[in-house]
């Protein structure tokens, strides 16, 4: 034990002191919180509030329009679709006399593409206007039309989802746990493609290196097939914590470079509404924030870090094995690796089902069997509909697997690691297996 140790040490310290890991931990939450911030600055600093000119002669649409952040309507009597542009307008909307017919056309005249989202809040605007325009014709009283157009702008409805089991009832976000479970799945489809990689290449560097010769000498193959795997994956779990708390701080420091203001009004823009509204866009930001603390992160973070070390053992003994029997010829890692990239392939397109159809049977049995548990498990999780007993058959089912796994990949690695200049097949690996 204290020999695999000093190899778990050797592993940690040689990879955490690496200046590209030092680089990587630190520039990719940067990159992704900059990335997300600078989209919204810019979002924020270029949005340009549109002028626009309505010429409505026999006023069938006066006062109907409503201006909001993104549009200005005003209604000039010298102003035509000649001379809008010189008289400060961004585009010019000609309301045809005597407007009666669906058929009628409706032009915006414009110099320039105003562009898709500008263009549908004007056409919702002349929508809204005669729709409003045909409830007055039908002698429906202007006070109740009024009212009931507050009522709309006002959200005066809450509408919420509850999930009752027995005598448990619960709120449900099926948007917020369709987020955390295609989040966590990715991140620990990544998390074996990456760190499974690092485990194979570690294994060819030693074995190119004839280092592996060297550390035999003194250890045992199966020492030191743990003592890489164990170290790589303390490496990775130290690496996923650094990113944790760096996300959470530089996104508390990047907020508080936009003002309440400036948050307001970016979601004004995005939903259309207007100054008015501005406190109820408030709302929904704080409402956005305090469903997302709302979820069950009490079983899901344990349950994510059990998945993601317990598949990542899984899988690392396996690329171990491969890197054992792979020489310098690239392409014969490639195919020696399809093997063990199918199954996790394969797993991210069924954890694509499982984040809208949890209880799916492809869902179920994708989430038990170890090939694919880790991925698939914790696209079900968020949404809380996982049984107490198919979540201890995946873990303890992936937990036999990684033990069988480990001790088949050590049966080819302590071959593996000292052949050299021969091209091994999967036949030959299936001999090494049963062999005493």
């Amino acid at each position: 034990m204290n020999k695999i140790w000093l190899i778990i040490k050797r592993e940690y310290l040689t990879r955490v002191r690496n200046r590209t890991f030092i680089l990587s931990t630190i520039l990719l939450p940067l990159f992704f919180i900059g990335f997300i911030f600078a989209s919204a600055y810019f979002s924020i600093s270029s949005t340009e509030k549109q002028k626009v000119a309505v010429s409505d002669s026999n006023g069938i649409f006066k006062n109907s329009f409503q201006s909001s952040d993104l549009i200005s309507y005003q209604y000039p009597s010298d102003v035509t679709a000649d001379n809008f542009k010189e008289k400060g307008y961004s585009a010019f909307l000609k309301i045809p006399e005597n407007y009666n017919l669906a058929g009628d056309s409706i032009s915006l005249i414009s110099t320039k593409q105003l562009g898709m989202e500008a263009e549908d809040k004007i056409k919702d605007q002349i929508n809204d206007a005669i729709r409003n325009q045909a409830f007055l014709k039908n002698n429906i009283d202007k006070k109740i039309l009024d009212s009931i157009n507050k009522m709309n702008e006002d959200q005066s409805y809450k509408f919420r989802t509850v999930i009752k089991q027995g005598n448990k009832t619960e709120q449900s976000n099926s948007g917020l746990s369709y987020g955390i479970g295609y989040g966590s799945g990715i991140l620990i489809y990544m998390t074996l493609f990456i760190y499974g990689a690092a485990v194979m290449r570690g294994v060819m560097e030693e074995k190119m290196n004839r280092i592996a010769e060297v550390i035999i000498s003194s250890v045992r193959p199966f020492q030191l097939m743990m003592g890489k795997i164990l170290g790589i994956a303390a490496v990775g779990i130290t690496q996923l914590l650094i990113w944790i708390v760096l996300i959470v701080l530089l996104s508390s420091v990047a907020t508080s470079f936009f003002s309440a203001d400036a948050l307001q009004h970016a979601q004004a823009i995005n939903t259309g509404i207007g100054a008015a509204g501005n406190s109820t866009a408030a709302m929904n930001f704080l409402n956005a924030k305090s469903t997302f603390l709302s979820a069950n992160w009490a079983l899901i973070i344990p349950c994510f870090l059990f998945y993601f070390l317990a598949g990542y053992l899984f899988y690392a003994s396996l690329f171990a094995a491969v890197g054992s029997v792979v020489n310098e010829d690239p392409q014969e890692a490639q195919s020696l690796m399809l093997p063990i990239t199918m199954p996790i392939l394969l797993s991210f397109i069924i954890m694509t089902t499982a984040v809208g159809k949890p209880d799916a049977p492809i869902s179920v049995w994708g989430s038990v069997i170890p090939f694919s548990s880790p991925i698939v498990m914790m696209a079900r999780i968020p949404s809380g509909n996982v049984p107490v007993w198919q979540l201890l058959v995946s873990m303890l089912s992936l937990i036999a697997g990684f033990i069988l796994t480990t001790m088949l990949a050590a049966k080819i690695y302590r071959t593996g690691i000292l052949l050299y200049g021969k091209k091994v097949t999967f036949k030959e690996m299936g001999k090494w297996l049963f062999r005493r």
